[in-house]
């Protein structure tokens, strides 16, 4: 890392770059984006690229507006699909965002997850983290989406529609915009599917999350089919999940997660961590599953993890502990199971550090690990051995988040309030709006 300007300058005339969009997201993770001709590049990168932010959500008041993009550098990557586009090739820079007076601007998710990691560097740790985003592939008829997936295949199911060479036209272009992408498959429900990529620092994971829904998007419509990310786009049948396999190494490469004599090769300090995101999991839902349709999933009978326990073999926990393959300490890690693809990773990851580091500076401990199959265990089973559940709806994570000062703290009060407002908003358009399923149930009734 730590490209240059001139290396920049030189790769977009070696690539043929007519432009270059200007990233980045606003507080919900809607990737946003300025677009300037090539030969502005190197004036952007000297001198920054002034925009108005008073219409980006969570973003300054009208008398605040003036923002501007410092362009980072390092994520410059040519955009796959448009090599061959007849307006000229298009390249990509991940931007940060600044108030006027050159200080970050605290409401942008990027700055906010960088706090975060500046506070675990000064603690002496690097956090890592491998998420996989399930996303769905719809079709499109008439012009309009329809609600039929478009294939019937199963978990792994090698299937030989266009899917399968959808999913490897995808892996191709997250190559070529760096991602080291591990395995590709067939998920659980019909039209699902997910693509893995390596474990990396958080920042570069975040980056590389929003890349990815970007590209994935583009390419299904390139293909006359939409990808959605959607947590529960269909009733009845599995949602999408964003399983966030994390880690923290010290700046010297040690994984303080792996202890040799440690239950399932977990340090006390794994297990702090683990028994922090439990303590504030109702406070991290309001971030990692963001929107209502989040809540359809979180539900019993379809593998969502909506019981707060953790163990090893059970799939049926919040948080899971891959098994440990001797020789491998450095892949010793925690998988939390909750959080959707609806998040926006820059604050996700951010209040997922945050709660694990608070475990570990109180010396949380966590109950026992859980390792039966907690989808089979009765109500009454579930109560006698103090097994929790995940916020229930977006209501009762966003009280639960405003009364909790760790992951309120670590989004700031500018950016809490914005968020909140904006949730709170969504949850009473959603409470006043009359659905369909009301309306079959009641309208002949009464």
């Amino acid at each position: 890392m730590g490209i240059t300007k001139q290396q920049v300058l030189e790769l977009a005339r070696e690539r043929n770059v007519q432009f270059v969009n200007l990233q980045f997201t606003d507080i919900v993770g809607v990737l946003k984006a300025v677009t300037i001709p090539v030969w502005k590049l190197e004036e952007a990168i000297d001198n920054n690229v002034w925009f108005d932010g008073s219409s980006i959500e969570g973003f300054a008041r009208i008398h605040e507006s003036d923002m501007f993009l410092k362009l980072d550098l390092d994520t410059f990557a040519v955009i796959p699909w448009t090599q061959s586009s007849p307006s000229g090739t298009l390249a990509r820079i991940i931007c940060d965002v600044f108030m006027p007076d050159g200080s970050p601007f605290e409401g942008d998710p990027r700055f906010i997850l960088k706090r975060q990691l500046e506070r675990a560097k000064q603690m002496g740790y690097v956090f890592n983290v491998g998420p996989e985003l399930e996303f769905f592939l719809f079709k499109k008829e008439n012009g309009k989406l329809t609600a039929l997936p478009h294939d019937q295949g199963g978990y792994f199911d090698q299937t030989t529609d266009a899917a399968a060479e959808i999913r490897q036209e995808m892996t191709v272009s997250l190559q070529q915009f760096g991602i080291d992408v591990e395995a590709l498959h067939h998920e659980v429900a019909i039209g699902q599917h997910e693509i893995d990529f390596r474990y990396c620092d958080a920042l570069a994971g975040a980056d590389a999350s929003v890349t990815l829904r970007y590209a994935f998007k583009s390419i299904a419509q390139r293909h006359g089919l939409h990808a959605t990310f959607m947590p529960k786009p269909i009733a009845g049948i599995n949602g999408s999940g964003m399983h966030v396999h994390q880690s923290l190494f010290t700046t010297e490469g040690q994984n303080m997660m792996f202890d040799a004599d440690g239950e399932y090769s977990l340090s006390n300090f794994a297990r702090s961590f683990i028994a922090g995101q439990m303590h504030h999991i109702k406070a991290l839902n309001a971030i990692i599953n963001p929107t209502i349709n989040s809540y359809k999933r979180l539900v019993v009978g379809y593998e969502a993890p909506v019981n707060v326990a953790w163990g090893q073999r059970n799939r049926s926990v919040l948080i899971r502990v891959p098994r440990y393959t001797p020789g491998r300490e450095k892949a010793v890690r925690v998988e939390i199971r909750c959080p959707d693809p609806a998040a926006n990773p820059y604050l996700a990851f951010a209040v997922l550090l945050a709660a694990g580091l608070d475990g570990v500076e109180k010396g949380m401990t966590p109950p026992a690990p859980v390792e039966d199959d907690i989808f089979e265990m009765t109500k009454e089973e579930i109560h006698e051995r103090g097994i929790g559940a995940v916020a229930a709806t977006l209501k009762e994570a966003l009280e639960a988040l405003a009364a909790n000062d760790v992951i309120r703290g670590a989004l700031g009060e500018f950016t809490f309030n914005k968020f909140y407002q904006a949730k709170m908003q969504e949850w009473d358009q959603y409470r006043i709006a009359v659905s369909q399923w009301e309306l079959d149930r009641y309208l002949e009734v009464h």
